[in-house]
């Protein structure tokens, strides 16, 4: 049995030499990971989001795919194409950067849906079809996918089926004054992530993901769970609020946050910490509350305020 309190401490220190001030974010990495999730990253250019994939994929010792994403690519140059092999007399298969343990999808948003949909199997069942053959891909595997928010030319907006399928939505933000002054420091003579070692393996992650499952979530707990997503679909200013594929994934993370502290089983902190990250980016705001200009997150953090929380059960706990 593995510790995965122990599994990601290890894991995200290492990740810290290169990615510097930004732990929060790390942290949401992980447990991304742990969930067996994807990362939507949506922030300016220049703060980590490349450095953050790289660092996790080195440290994991897992396979790493970049796909920079532009208007003109096509499905066939992500998931791989079926070629014709004179000497076999037979069609055989080119893989894509898709077939990779860690992806990163660079600008996801500047491909047109067409190419944007063939992420869409590789994300939800961890596969893809060329040519009616599937294939299936490699353990684990994460999609990391990064998109500017203030630059609009040239871009298409993810589909709701697609922004669905992202874990959590997150973002790293500029450094601070002496965080960016250490990194000016740390990249004098080369790139620290040259340097980095892998300080754990994939199979210590796979593990590590099915020990999460173990963690105990209470009724009361779960009954929060979906109470919160319930209130995403009933506010005013939704259009269109969280599936259950969003109370899914507030559970399995509750699970993660709770191993990485030591425990075996979730709070409602767990839930509450977790919430905006799962939540925001599942949600269609209405179009008045957007003349209003009135923000997913901001509507998550009022319904975390209004929805009660369960008290925690002091027996098991004290067990």
């Amino acid at each position: 049995m593995i510790n995965v309190q122990e599994f990601s401490r290890t894991l995200i220190t290492n990740v810290e030499r290169v990615i510097v001030g930004k732990s929060s974010a790390i942290q949401l990495a992980v447990i991304g990971l742990l969930s067996k999730g994807h990362l939507l990253i949506e922030d300016v250019p220049g703060v980590g989001k490349t450095m953050l994939a790289r660092s996790l994929s080195r440290s994991l010792n897992c396979t790493f795919g970049r796909i920079q994403f532009t208007p003109d690519m096509l499905p066939s140059d992500v998931t791989g194409v079926s070629i014709y092999n004179q000497a076999t007399n037979s069609f055989e298969y080119q893989r894509g950067p898709i077939v990779s343990q860690i992806v990163l999808v660079d600008e996801i948003n500047r491909a047109t849906p067409k190419t944007q949909s063939a992420l869409l199997e590789a994300m939800e069942e961890r596969q893809v079809t060329v040519d009616g053959v599937s294939h299936k891909l490699p353990e684990p595997f994460m999609v990391l996918a990064t998109q500017n928010p203030i630059e609009y030319e040239g871009t298409y907006s993810l589909p709701e089926a697609q922004l669905d399928r992202f874990l959590m939505r997150i973002d790293l933000g500029y450094p601070a004054l002496r965080d960016e002054i250490e990194v000016l420091d740390r990249q004098q003579f080369s790139h620290p992530v040259t340097d980095l070692e892998p300080v754990v393996s994939s199979e210590d992650l796979l593990a590590a993901q099915e020990q999460i499952k173990t963690v105990y979530v209470s009724p009361a707990l779960k009954e929060y769970i979906v109470r919160l997503v319930q209130s995403t679909r009933q506010h005013p200013d939704v259009f269109l609020g969280a599936s259950p594929r969003g109370s899914l994934t507030l559970y399995r993370t509750a699970q993660a946050r709770a191993a990485m502290a030591g425990r075996e089983y979730a709070l409602p902190d767990d839930v509450k910490f977790i919430s905006p990250y799962v939540l925001s980016h599942r949600m269609i705001i209405s179009p008045s509350a957007r003349l209003r200009n009135v923000q997913a997150e901001q509507i998550v953090r009022t319904i975390l305020d209004q929805v009660p929380m369960p008290e925690p059960e002091r027996e098991r706990i004290s067990a």
